[in-house]
């Protein structure tokens, strides 16, 4: 295990982006310098479709980031920048570093190559009415060369913070201010961000981080929530959680030639192991649905053996962040059930991390998005400003 944190779970994370063919993009010639983490290399205009609503300038651009998989070495990532409509005010736009949740580990899915779904679209046209624009990085793998190491939270925050950086040295209209905001695997990518920059990327000026749908795993609560699973799937057609654990899986076999999908998977499950290399994550959950995988006949008793490494790189380096944490849970997750959500926390309230945790009656993971936001507003206008928030580590819901 890299860290000596807790074993993060995989049952996160619904995707955040609809996923169709994207044209060709022609990029700008490379721009030569000494390489560094955060160097922007290429960047071309992105088709409004691609954009959100009565967006300013969209663009995608292409950077180096720091290989999340080696920790050492760079590598090209790609984003989306977004810039509010209009001109900027003085200092520039502060930034909501976008981090998105699961959409696949090819090429062809990465959330820069395909326009917004409606959710997504809602929720980032409302941070950008707050007068923010958005950074949307891709993560290491996802539209670029080699492994995209799904869930690996070293390469999630990497990307997010060398593309914070990347942004920030090539658009003027940009303020050194950031709010880190994700949802689900992008929930955990923001903890993770946020958790690596005083390390990593101090130079970055982070304010809080606002995340819903956020995973968190102990060895009891791993008991729990398998224990669970398989009191849920008594009599289910299929479990969801098998689209997360396949892709987990994916992302391992690119960087680990010791792993054997056989050793992890059942002869049902291997078909759709080797789909979910080219399926995005909707036509992978339509595979996996067909299927009707669940964890009962999909994963051999080895499996969480065979998948040690993938899941020693969820771990977080630390509970305790720099900055406030706003969590929204919805009551009815059944992606990141709530038990895991409030274990990370309780985690980080005992850590010393100011949190500011939400619990949203009758709603699922993907309703609570934008239910969120009016409470993240009074949160980011708190903590934009240098003002205190109230913490609430045992939220109820409401």
């Amino acid at each position: 295990m890299r860290f000596p944190s807790p074993v993060r779970t995989l049952t996160c994370f619904a995707a955040g982006l609809c996923l169709v063919a994207l044209p060709s993009i022609v990029h700008a010639a490379p721009i030569m310098h000494e390489s560094r983490p955060g160097q922007l290399t290429a960047t071309a205009s992105l088709p409004e479709a691609f954009g959100l609503p009565d967006a300013g300038r969209t663009m995608r651009i292409t950077y180096l980031s720091t290989n999340g998989i080696t920790g050492n070495g760079l590598v090209p990532v790609t984003a989306e920048v977004i810039l509010p409509p209009g001109k900027p005010p003085k200092g520039g736009w502060p930034i909501v570093a976008w981090a998105h949740g699961t959409v696949g580990v090819a090429d062809h899915c990465a959330p820069s190559s395909n326009p917004w779904t409606d959710r997504n679209k809602q929720y980032l046209s409302t941070w950008m009415k707050r007068g923010f624009a958005v950074v949307g990085t891709d993560y290491q793998g996802l539209g670029t060369p080699g492994t995209h190491a799904y869930l690996d939270t070293r390469v999630e925050a990497y990307s997010l913070l060398d593309g914070v950086r990347a942004a920030l040295s090539s658009t003027p209209e940009l303020r050194n201010r950031v709010m880190i905001v994700g949802q689900s695997q992008g929930g955990g990518a923001a903890f993770a961000s946020a958790a690596f920059a005083p390390t990593y990327a101090p130079d970055i000026d982070i304010r809080g981080t606002v995340a819903t749908g956020v995973p968190y795993l102990t060895p009891e609560l791993l008991k729990q929530l398998m224990t669970t699973s398989a009191t849920r799937q008594q009599g289910a057609t299929f479990d969801p959680l098998m689209v997360y654990t396949l892709y987990l899986a994916q992302g391992l076999a690119g960087y680990d030639p010791a792993f054997r999908p056989q050793d992890a998977f059942t002869a049902k499950a291997l078909p759709a192991y080797q789909a979910a290399s080219d399926l995005c994550v909707h036509e992978l959950t339509d595979q996996v649905k067909a299927e009707g995988l669940t964890f009962g006949n999909s994963l051999t008793p080895n499996f969480a053996k065979v998948l040690a490494p993938a899941l020693a790189a969820m771990a977080y380096p630390t509970m305790k962040l720099n900055q406030p944490l706003f969590i929204g849970t919805g009551e009815l997750d059944r992606d990141v059930p709530p038990p895991l959500q409030f274990g990370l926390v309780k985690a980080a309230c005992a850590a010393g991390t100011i949190v500011q945790a939400h619990l949203y009656k009758g709603l699922d993971h993907s309703q609570t998005v934008n239910a969120s936001l009016p409470d993240s507003a009074a949160f980011t206008q708190a903590v934009m400003a240098g003002k205190p928030v109230t913490p609430h580590c045992t939220p109820t819901a409401q």
